[in-house]
């Protein structure tokens, strides 16, 4: 079916028809190669449409996308930002289709991200009744005895209620620096932070390395990937009380 370019450039989230209809006059999109004109009728599903000569991908809306991105410290975790700094939906423009972040992870952290637009989907992910653990490497300062490993395992207050029991495990140790992996199943605002500055702990590094059964692995900083047949029956799994 064919429908006019400005409105499926705006339907998936790519430009406003304004902003479309101004690209077009400066020829920066094509159509199968082709300089695009205003009210261009096309086929999303069989026609190529390049911005600038990349590529952009439409989707059919009953589409869903699943993405794990490894976000990088200095990004916030939102679609836009009034103050103007990096969020992390610049990081996935070139997803096949315009996903939103699963969760959030504060400015100063980094690590795993799920990016959908399949709402049930994200709102299982981060409901807590389901308790899907996330897991984080985080590099405290100066030191952990037993009592703060047993603390943080059982419970710290934060927030004026106490924690939920969690993993703790040293990673590594030593003079002034101590590795921890902490495993949570809830997801309130800071959490972790909050549970290390609760027993005296400065955070110097804070790095979230899974979700539920999804590792980050090796991904570099600022890049995503499509989570595999395998992660996303894992997961749902998972998701099953």
């Amino acid at each position: 079916m064919a429908v006019r370019i400005q409105k499926v450039l705006s339907d998936n989230g790519v430009l406003s028809r304004r902003k479309a209809e101004e690209y077009i006059k400066e020829g920066r999109i094509t159509v199968n190669g082709r300089p695009a004109k205003i009210g261009n009728p096309i086929n999303p599903g069989k026609d190529i449409i390049a911005i600038d000569g990349k590529r952009v991908y439409i989707t059919n809306k009953t589409q869903k996308v699943y993405l794990m991105l490894n976000k990088p410290r200095g990004y916030v975790t939102t679609m836009s930002d009034e103050m103007g700094r990096k969020c992390v939906a610049e990081l996935c423009e070139d997803a096949p289709a315009k996903v939103y972040p699963v969760g959030r992870l504060d400015k100063d952290s980094e690590g795993l991200i799920l990016m959908t637009n399949d709402g049930n989907f994200a709102n299982s992910v981060m409901h807590p009744s389901f308790n899907i653990s996330k897991t984080y490497r985080v590099t405290v300062r100066p030191d952990v005895d037993e009592d703060i490993l047993v603390k943080l395992a059982t419970g710290v207050m934060v927030d004026g209620k106490m924690t939920a029991p969690a993993q703790v495990h040293v990673i590594t140790k030593e003079t002034g620096r101590v590795v921890l992996q902490i495993t949570i199943t809830e997801g309130r605002n800071r959490q972790v932070r909050k549970m290390c500055e609760a027993v005296g702990l400065e955070v110097a590094r804070l790095k979230r390395i899974s979700v539920g059964p999804i590792k980050l692995g090796m991904l570099k900083p600022g890049a995503w990937r499509e989570l595999t047949p395998a992660e996303l029956t894992a997961i749902r799994n998972a998701m099953k009380k």
